[in-house]
């Protein structure tokens, strides 16, 4: 029996109907031509594999369309304006890079050459707007969502999907109460805050032997969340919170938070936040004559964080999701295509973004299918060897095993891994 294709168009059609799709990056590319690893051409399968070698793949970008195929999008969400833009368009960089490489190669389902799109939407890190364009995305007929980054807009956007069921995978958001919802939408390809407070806590608590804690937080579902986790593992395992201290994930100066910081004299400050604010509050504690070792979790762990911390960097101490790319058996290679492609090196998330389009087109291919249901009963029984790593969804939509967790330094303004804690 052929599928359907109800909500697909073919190219012809597609142009009539432009004004109908979701934003166009301006990182979309001009037709041109790039290869991509056999092991992702072929059909249907139990399990997939990973991309291969760069030298597999062109560094020129994916070529028109065949007339005759039928256009099927992924949607794409995250911030890309605002403070977290620098985040949200390496996310979406991450996943065009993937829709390119499928693209090239080809990809045929049920006898229809396809043509995917990335339906691309700015949520500027707002629940509200992230609402809005879930809804959007629902409506521009996607056959599955990567997104969004933050905690705070995943989940309320969650329901939306859940509603339509259309599959949401997220590469970045990392709350636990994400897929505790009960809703059969929601996957995500990172670790939970679960797993990172804890990870972070023993760092401090056996490597670094602190024996006086303060956390503070930005106010955010996500930085609470994560420095609750934190705490609660400190405390489990002997340790003691000196003081917890709450800021905003829009502050700018911590003069007032670091002076009371500085009274209590504690070994370790952890900060639960993203970079933009991470960075300055490790910037200015230096300047106060904090000697703190700062820590914080992968919205602090972000290549920017250099910048950002200025001289105090040295002093900070964060937790990536997963294996950091440089540890990866093909992270160098995937960071020499992204960089050749996008003139950017790769922020934190990308290589989740990247895996979550394969997840969903070899979703795709083992259902035979386009359609958003067939698609999503598909990824709940994903067994997919990523860049990042196994990927296969426990009945929450977590990664089995809860994954890895890589500590980072910064040493000479480049990241530096420490250690890499697996499950």
């Amino acid at each position: 029996m052929r599928m359907k294709f109800a909500y697909a168009v073919t190219i012809a059609a597609a142009v009539a109907m432009a004004t109908a799709c979701g934003k166009k990056s301006e990182n979309e590319p001009a037709a041109g031509a790039s290869a991509v690893p056999e092991a992702l051409a072929s059909g249907a399968g139990s399990a997939a594999a990973a991309p291969a070698s760069a030298a597999s793949v062109a560094a020129a970008s994916a070529p028109a369309p065949a007339s005759n195929a039928t256009v099927v999008k992924i949607g794409h969400v995250a911030p890309l304006s605002g403070p977290l833009a620098h985040l949200g368009q390496d996310n979406e960089n991450g996943a065009r890079l993937a829709i390119e490489e499928i693209s090239a190669q080809g990809l045929t389902i049920d006898g229809h050459a396809i043509h995917l799109e990335l339906d691309a939407q700015d949520d500027a890190a707002d629940p509200k707007k992230g609402i809005a364009v879930a809804q959007q995305l629902v409506a521009d007929h996607v056959v599955a969502v990567v997104g969004h980054l933050n905690s705070d807009v995943s989940i309320p956007a969650s329901k939306i999907y859940s509603d339509a069921n259309v599959a949401q995978i997220s590469g970045a958001t990392t709350s636990p109460a994400f897929t505790q919802q009960g809703y059969k939408t929601t996957f995500r390809v990172v670790p939970t805050d679960a797993r990172q407070g804890p990870v972070l806590a023993t760092y401090a608590l056996k490597t670094l032997r602190a024996k006086k804690i303060v956390v503070v937080d930005d106010a955010s579902l996500y930085g609470r969340g994560l420095a609750n986790e934190f705490a609660k593992a400190v405390v489990a395992g002997g340790g003691r919170i000196a003081g917890h201290e709450v800021t905003s994930e829009k502050a700018k100066d911590f003069k007032a938070i670091l002076n009371k910081i500085k009274r209590v004299q504690p070994d370790v400050v952890m900060f639960g936040g993203m970079d933009v604010t991470g960075g300055p509050f490790a910037k200015q504690a230096a300047a106060l004559g904090l000697k703190a070792k700062i820590l914080g979790g992968d919205g602090v762990c972000t290549a920017d964080l250099a910048t950002l911390a200025a001289n105090a960097a040295p002093n900070v101490v964060c937790s990536e999701l997963g294996v950091d790319a440089s540890k990866l058996d093909k992270g160098g290679d995937f960071a020499q295509r992204y960089e050749a492609r996008f003139h950017l090196p790769v922020q934190s998330y990308a290589p989740f973004t990247y895996d979550a389009v394969y997840v969903i087109v070899d979703a795709m291919k083992r259902a035979n299918s386009i359609e958003a249901p067939k698609v999503l009963a598909a990824i709940s029984s994903t067994d997919f060897n990523g860049l990042t790593g196994h990927i296969a969804f426990d009945d929450k939509g977590d990664l089995k095993g809860g994954g890895a967790i890589t500590l980072i330094d910064f040493k000479d303004n480049k990241k530096n891994v420490i250690d890499v804690i697996t499950p």
